[in-house]
């Protein structure tokens, strides 16, 4: 339960007003991510002083772009925080990726690579377990589908071959991108990553479906198999 308290003139309408002004104005670059925090908070606690605990927040996750990401339940469990101000902050990431996702759903993704890295980076960069997603697409290269196909524990998640081509064959698919994070923050490939991917282009070729890539995502940025040359 979101607290509530006090007088709403004694918690500074002042200063909301002015980050208002500021934003409106100037634009969201005006505002520090802390400032951003607060007034999301604000929106959803208004008659609490909300910028100790944005920069608690920002503090604890390690930054503005890990606390978006971060689990709603654990951000729910931290002091002062409740559904309703969660829910201001996870509102405000599925709207950042549904703004980011918008031209790899739109376009031919390889015509829309840069656009999938950023949707992917911002979804699953700062992840603490890792997940493994694939995006299914047509023969014009269009996405069909982006879905999770499994989550593990902190450095491990199952792929399993048959599951991933069984739905492409549901799906119509042509060709399929695979995806996973490394919550450890380093993109690049593992051995097991590299002999997994190769299984599965392999398995994929009997039903002439196509493995365009491997991306690995970290906080450092990201890997690409086929870039790297590794298949």
């Amino acid at each position: 339960m979101d607290v509530v308290e006090g007088n709403e003139n004694h918690y500074g309408t002042g200063h909301r007003a002015r980050l208002r002004t500021r934003l409106l104005e100037l634009g969201g670059d005006s505002l520090l991510d802390h400032e951003l925090i607060e007034y999301l908070l604000a929106l959803a606690i208004p008659r609490k002083d909300t910028k100790p605990l944005a920069k608690q927040l920002i503090k604890q996750y390690g930054g503005f772009s890990a606390l978006l990401t971060a689990d709603a339940e654990s951000i729910a469990r931290q002091p002062g925080m409740g559904d309703t101000s969660t829910a201001a902050l996870k509102i405000v990431q599925a709207a950042a990726l549904r703004l980011l996702s918008e031209p790899v759903r739109e376009q031919p993704v390889l015509a829309s690579w840069q656009s999938l890295l950023d949707y992917l980076r911002a979804d699953m960069a700062h992840l603490t377990i890792e997940r493994v997603r694939t995006l299914y697409l047509n023969s014009k290269n269009m996405l069909i589908r982006d879905e999770v196909t499994s989550e593990g524990s902190i450095d491990q998640a199952q792929i399993y071959t048959r599951e991933i081509l069984r739905r492409a064959m549901d799906l119509g698919a042509a060709a399929l991108i695979l995806v996973h994070n490394h919550p450890s923050g380093d993109s690049a490939p593992s051995r097991q990553d590299i002999a997994m991917t190769r299984d599965i282009i392999n398995a994929a070729k009997n039903f002439d479906i196509a493995v365009h890539d491997h991306i690995i995502i970290g906080k450092d940025g990201f890997s690409s198999m086929r870039s790297a040359g590794l298949i």
